[in-house]
């Protein structure tokens, strides 16, 4: 199926002016005009610039795709399925229905290409989408850059990142099923606020496990969830077996996503009436999140722009996957070829350090077994590590294309990202949530490789949420208090010797 077809038809338009419009001899504040509508695609400089593309070329105006993008179907090797924790056989749709809802246990395991979004969705959808595709020439004049670099930016969502993509039909669908509760963990905050935001929209309770370490240190994210109507628990916590068991072992412990996970994944499989909803590494997850990827796309048309090099930070790794699939299926036609280059923390390395194997997703063990790229279930970031991205597992689907060769890793210490942060924050205006500011810190390198080499790369940024609640990490940083962490290569190993032995 063509890319196009993920959208509703739309009549052909053109572009009125070959300039992005203006007022009086000032320039407009960046939108293009596509037949007198603004499109999200935005200069950040507010000089004049000039479509690539012809006066009068045609182009589709940019909307709300209404179709997600699967992208195993168009690999020609398939991923290996999630295996059960007991027998270790495949899973099958049953063994997932005390935890997730039927809809989405349908879309985890799909082999179609495309996914209807319900029109409830795009509605909600309808609040922030399209999000801003923005020229980041600042940031180029800073950096003295030939390069041309452009962020997809998803801070402008209620909850401040790309995360209520996928909360928004994970409530649904659990809504329409008669669903009464979800629970869930969160590590910065951000899904869980997502969560929540989605929760208040459909009537549904929330309740969240977020880790200790960031409880503690983000107050005012508990504070948001709070306010959409969510019970917030730091993890580990007293109230489930997964949680008193870990705080027998150390009292003190900073918790980590496994710990939180096994204690929401605990309160779900006790109660009928409650499901779990997961913000990363699964394959519906991904799938939500392709929005991004597929209105880039088009908005990079619209500007007749092709990126060589697409940079995404990775935790779980959904928001990496919502922009970069898209254009891999795109690749995989060989319509274009760019460099597609995960960025994680030192700290949490599982791509570059990790083993690629099956592990839990979890720490008690109660989840599937996933193949994926992992530091072992167990393993727990050191509390100062202020990136964010703590889980000890990379999506399995991310894990099965890095192995395939379609992308490639690289880890950034923290106080290089904070460094890119405060150029990025003086330079472009925003200010990054702690994810993002490691794919700022690889784009920065990389423009500065294109400064010394003459070339001039079209880079495509993965700019995931804004950092208005983590303004504590850049206190450290300002104050010259936060540090690289020593990489714990014993810590590793410890960790990855827990891993279940099972025959790939």
């Amino acid at each position: 199926m063509a890319t196009h077809s993920v959208f509703n038809p739309n009549p052909v338009s053109t572009f009125t002016s070959s300039t992005i419009s203006t007022k009086g001899d000032k320039q407009w504040p960046g939108y293009l005009m596509l037949n007198g509508k603004q499109m999200h695609v935005r200069l950040s400089n507010g000089y004049r610039a000039r479509a690539r593309s012809a006066i009068n070329v045609n182009s589709t105006a940019i909307e709300i795709p209404h179709q997600w993008y699967n992208l195993v179907p168009d690999l020609a090797i398939k991923p290996p399925p999630p295996l059960h924790p007991k027998t270790f056989e495949p899973v099958k749709p049953e063994d997932l229905s005390p935890l997730f809802a039927n809809e989405l246990i349908k879309q985890e395991v799909t082999d179609e290409r495309f996914i209807d979004i319900p029109e409830e969705v795009i509605d909600v959808y309808r609040l922030w989408r399209p999000t801003p595709l923005i020229r980041a020439k600042r940031l180029e004049k800073l950096l003295d850059t030939p390069a041309r670099i452009y962020y997809k930016y998803e801070g402008v969502s209620p909850a401040g990142s790309h995360k209520p993509n996928t909360a928004v039909p994970q409530v649904y669908y659990n809504a329409q099923q008669g669903v009464k509760n979800v629970v869930t963990e969160t590590g910065a905050g951000q899904w869980g606020s997502s969560l929540a935001f989605a929760c208040s929209l459909f009537g549904l309770g929330c309740e969240v496990w977020q880790v200790r370490a960031s409880y503690d240190q983000k107050p005012y994210r508990k504070l948001m969830m709070q306010t959409w109507g969510a019970k917030v628990h730091p993890s580990p916590s007293d109230i489930t077996h997964a949680g008193r068991k870990i705080l027998q072992m150390d009292p003190s412990s900073p918790g980590s996503l496994g710990i939180a996970i096994s204690e929401a994944v605990e309160i779900a499989a006790a109660n009928d009436d409650t499901k779990y909803c997961l913000g990363s590494v699964l394959n519906h997850v991904l799938l939500h999140q392709t929005v991004i990827g597929e209105e880039c796309i088009r908005q990079m048309e619209a500007i007749g722009e092709t990126p060589d090099l697409i940079i995404g930070c990775t935790g779980g790794g959904s928001n990496f996957a919502g922009l970069s699939f898209p254009f891999i299926r795109e690749k995989l036609k060989g319509k274009i070829n760019p460099v597609i280059r995960a960025v994680e923390p030192a700290a949490c390395p599982s791509l570059t350090k990790g083993v690629y194997a099956y592990d839990f997703g979890d720490t008690a063990g109660m989840t599937p077994l996933m193949k994926m790229h992992t530091l072992g279930h167990d393993f727990i970031p050191d509390p100062i590590h202020a990136g964010g991205l703590r889980y000890h597992g990379m999506a399995p689907l991310i894990s099965h294309v890095h192995e395939l060769g379609f992308m490639e890793a690289i880890s950034i210490p923290q106080t290089e990202c904070f460094q890119g942060a405060i150029r990025f924050a003086r330079s472009e205006g925003i200010i990054p949530a702690p994810e993002p500011t490691h794919a700022i810190a690889a784009t920065i390198r990389e423009a500065v490789r294109c400064r010394e080499s003459g070339e001039s790369k079209v880079i495509l940024m993965a700019m995931c949420g804004h950092g208005h609640f983590d303004l504590a990490s850049y206190e450290k940083y300002l104050q010259g208090s936060l540090v690289d962490l020593s990489f714990e290569e014993e810590k590793i190993k410890e960790s990855l010797a827990k891993v279940p032995q099972v025959q790939a």
